[in-house]
């Protein structure tokens, strides 16, 4: 299980910390943000492939944001990814 902790940008979350195994998600938790909607998200994406989360989530704005929560997970876990690849 690779961890990984990815610092956001423009959202109200300040950290998504999250683990992988192979491509699967596991364990995200937001620090910061909208505690309901950032409680939600981690239970609906557990045991996702980074490309599904990519796939649902890159793009979603959060009001006049040029990003979200959602947006930023998918960033988080492509580059949580990468950078497994490369510890390997």
């Amino acid at each position: 299980m690779f961890h990984y902790d990815y610092k956001t940008e423009n959202t109200c979350s300040q950290l998504i910390s999250l683990d992988l195994d192979g491509n699967i998600v596991h364990n995200v938790t937001f620090m910061g943000g909208c505690n309901g909607n950032l409680k939600a998200i981690p239970l609906l994406i557990e045991g996702w492939t980074v490309d599904q989360i990519e796939e649902k989530l890159s793009g979603v704005l959060c009001g006049r944001r040029p990003t979200s929560c959602a947006d930023q997970l998918a960033k988080a876990v492509r580059e949580a990814y990468n950078a497994e690849q490369k510890a390997s």
